[in-house]
């Protein structure tokens, strides 16, 4: 179980009186908590013996931000290439900008707080009319019931977005922890690419610190959508997020998801295929060192007619480092026609790394196109390995090559050219210090 001092009716009762906020949504958070209150950590019995949170036994000694807003200066630049930014460094939006054009198409991308005393109704129909987190999960319904920070991102039907929207969190200040919802929400017809970045703010910090988030997307008939994401946080961080989308007729999701940071991450990912023609491809990769826990799960529910589901998860792990890969394609009665894939594949890079990989499949419908699952967890493959080096690398040159190759498919989806360079970077500092380890 996930029990501490601050996940309580009374603390949230204090989060919503401080920012002034609705009866609604009130009602929202008491309603999550009351749902957490009965439910397990994990609750699907295929994987409760694969969930370790030993590394956030001292989350209880930390102080969550009650309450957030705005910094005295707040930056309106856009990045290069972007069409709009929401920044938030641990408790402060920092930097708020929308490139003008989308303004006055009616583009959101802005807090829960600014929503609300713009355009309420728009918000209370998305966020309280139509729950959008898994009712089965505790970790979720929590980030309902006590989330302190809200961004939303809101395209209007027929609106065409193709610079990609930045959502940046800034977080690791020890002793402090941010939880925060994230809404993603396109109407009918519209397109959009969203980044969403989790950094780290004191990369030196002694004490431990937490980002729990959550990103819950809704895409109405036509709808598409592209959401990558790096994950950077330091070495001290516990992350927990959740990502829920619901997708109806006709739209499509691209997921490209990249973690290399933080002590711990526990994440879920749920995609509801609702209506008829709705497609997802999700790939999701992490590469761990040290001692980090990568506990990644994923749910793909075909519910509409002639639905598709692609997803991918691969991980790297050096050192002691373990990652956990969970999945489950579940395809109901009403599924006709439906085509999934699952794969989950590991590598292991020491002799003391572990991975595991569990998909599944739950078929209740027999007229599918496909529906299927591999798995592999393995060492790098040394028939690979011999190649190369016949070609004239040397062996270290040669690894590097084929670790880099096996994580390029997420690389390659991530939309900002600079953001692109930085995973990049980010992976290639993973992988420095076991060159040099190997060459001493």
């Amino acid at each position: 179980m996930l029990t501490l001092p601050w996940t309580t009716e009374e603390h949230a009762r204090r989060i919503a009186i401080g920012a002034g906020e609705p009866s609604w949504l009130l009602a929202d958070r008491l309603d999550g908590l009351g749902l957490a209150a009965s439910l397990p950590i994990e609750s699907n019995m295929l994987f409760t013996s694969y969930v370790d949170l030993r590394a956030a036994a001292r989350l209880a000694d930390l102080e969550p931000y009650v309450q957030t807003g705005d910094a005295t200066a707040i930056s309106a630049e856009l990045p290069p290439g972007a069409a709009g930014l929401l920044q938030v460094q641990e408790d402060r939006v920092v930097a708020r900008a929308l490139a003008p054009r989308l303004r006055e198409a009616g583009v959101i991308v802005d807090t829960f707080a600014e929503v609300l005393r713009s355009r309420p109704v728009l918000l209370e129909r998305y966020l309280a009319n139509a729950p959008s987190l898994p009712p089965n999960d505790r970790i979720a319904q929590l980030a309902r019931g006590l989330w302190t920070m809200g961004a939303f991102v809101y395209v209007p039907a027929g609106v065409q977005v193709e610079a990609p929207i930045v959502v940046r969190w800034g977080a690791g200040r020890a002793g402090r922890g941010l939880v925060s919802r994230t809404l993603v929400v396109l109407d009918e017809g519209a397109t959009a690419t969203v980044l969403e970045e989790q950094d780290a703010t004191d990369l030196a910090a002694a004490g431990q610190s937490l980002w729990w988030g959550t990103l819950e997307v809704r895409l109405a008939p036509g709808a598409r959508l592209d959401v990558a994401g790096l994950q950077d946080f330091g070495q001290s961080t516990v992350m927990f997020v959740n990502r829920h989308a619901t997708l109806e007729e006709g739209s499509s999701l691209r997921w490209a998801l990249a973690s290399v940071g933080a002590q711990l991450q526990k994440s879920r990912i749920d995609n509801v295929l609702l209506g008829r023609g709705a497609t997802v491809h999700q790939a999701e990769i992490g590469f761990g060192s040290g001692s980090q826990l990568f506990d990644l799960t994923s749910y793909t529910r075909h519910i509409g007619e002639d639905t598709t589901g692609d997803l991918l998860s691969k991980g790297v792990f050096l050192d002691r480092a373990r990652g956990y890969f969970k999945g489950l394609i579940e395809i109901r009665k009403s599924a006709r026609g439906t085509d999934s894939f699952l794969g989950e594949f590991a590598m292991l890079l020491a002799k003391r790394a572990r991975s595991v990989a569990i998909p599944s499949l739950e078929i209740d419908q027999p007229n599918v196109r496909r529906a299927s699952h591999a798995s592999s967890v393995a060492p790098i493959d040394e028939a690979q390995l011999f190649y190369l080096q016949s070609r004239g690398l040397d062996r270290d040159t040669a690894r590097r090559f084929i670790v880099l190759g096996f994580l390029e498919p997420v690389v390659a989806r991530i939309p900002l050219p600079e953001a692109q360079d930085r995973l990049r970077t980010l992976l290639d500092r993973k992988w420095a210090p076991l060159v040099t380890a190997e060459a001493a």
